[in-house]
Formats: structure tokens, C-alpha cells, sequence
């Protein structure tokens, strides 16, 4: 029987905090993730809720010993990077990179060194894309 994969759902603010924290440091306890945060840090059962509905959400995992708990992501920054920018390509720029990167290069004010390095990832894709055709 062929199990069809869940969408990654969408993450709180601060079960987003938790999950950046918890992706550079795992494994990490609840006390290793709480000085991930800069002050003034949230308490202690604060985490330690949103830590527990990640869990029921399919986003982090523990190993139990005794009474401690050590956390691990289940979803990677990349996976969850990747379901969620299309979402955000489509409802605010009409799913067109054209348009996110006109905003970008307009909007923010963009150095000439990142519009430099930019132009030169995209001429690098170019050409991987033009060798692959050949």
C-alpha cells in the first residue's frame, strides 16, 4: 500500500523561533533551546507547550531519558523552506520570480556587490541549464 506523503503544514511565529533554534542546535533540551532565544527569553513551559504541539504536528521528535526529554527536527529547514516559499511566490507576487525579484532589487535597496553575485548565480544556472539541453 503506497502511503501518500502530508503536506507540510505552516508554522507559528513562535513555533518557527523554536524550530530555527532547534535546527542549528539539535539534538537540544528544552534549557538548550530556551538560550537559543535572545532576552528576554520566554519561560521555560512556554517552550516547553509549543515544543509538545510540534510534536503532535509531525515536526520534532524526542528520546526520553527518565525524565528528560532530547528533541530532534523531523522536518528539515530545506523541506519546510521549499513547501512554504511557493506558497509565499504565489500569494504575494502572482507565482513570478520577475516579480519577487523586481521587488527585491527595487524595493530593498539591493548593494551593487549582491545585485554582482546575483547576475552571477544566475548566469552560472544558465549555463548548467543550456549544457543539460545539449
Amino acid at each position: 500500500m503506497n502511503k501518500q506523503k502530508q503536506p507540510i503544514r505552516e508554522l507559528t511565529k513562535a513555533e518557527e523561533q523554536i524550530m530555527q533554534i532547534l535546527w542549528e542546535k539539535q539534538p537540544a533540551l528544552v534549557h538548550d533551546i530556551l538560550t537559543g532565544f535572545p532576552e528576554p527569553r520566554p519561560a521555560y513551559n512556554t517552550v516547553s507547550t509549543i515544543i509538545r504541539i510540534l510534536e503532535q504536528k509531525g515536526f520534532v521528535g524526542h528520546k526520553a531519558y527518565g525524565r528528560t526529554h532530547e528533541y530532534f527536527t523531523l522536518v528539515s529547514k530545506d523541506e519546510y523552506s521549499s513547501a512554504h516559499f511557493g506558497n509565499f511566490l504565489n500569494n504575494y507576487f502572482g507565482n513570478s520570480f520577475k516579480s519577487l525579484a523586481s521587488f527585491f532589487t527595487s524595493e530593498k535597496k539591493m548593494t551593487l556587490r549582491e545585485l554582482e553575485d546575483i547576475q552571477q548565480i544566475i548566469a552560472t544556472e544558465i549555463e548548467k541549464q543550456k549544457q543539460s539541453k545539449s
